[in-house]
């Protein structure tokens, strides 16, 4: 039997939530505004299937260059590259510098 290659294979640990964070998405998390040149984390809420990046960004933080309708778009290095990475702001966390 072949193996299964979606785009949420081999993420049985990653996306999973903490026992505390189950249940309802609080406004707030849909809600949050990011400026253009600030650093976010992408931290990926698996109750929300809608503006999810690709599982291997989980943990990944990168500078916002902008915005593409109600999701950001996330400039991340990988290897010697830069990806442009599009996620809605649940799938996203503020970093302080």
């Amino acid at each position: 039997m072949g193996k299964s290659k979606g785009k949420r294979s081999k993420t049985r640990k990653k996306l999973r939530k903490n026992i505390r964070e189950r249940g309802k998405l609080s406004t707030s998390k849909i809600i949050q505004d990011f400026p253009i040149d600030s650093k976010a984390r992408i931290k990926i809420n698996p109750s929300v299937p809608q503006g999810q990046p690709h599982a291997k960004f989980h943990g990944e933080t990168g500078v916002i260059t902008g915005k593409q309708g109600k999701a950001y778009v996330l400039k991340i290095k990988n290897g010697n590259k830069y990806k442009k990475v599009i996620a809605k702001p649940e799938h996203l966390e503020r970093v302080e510098k």
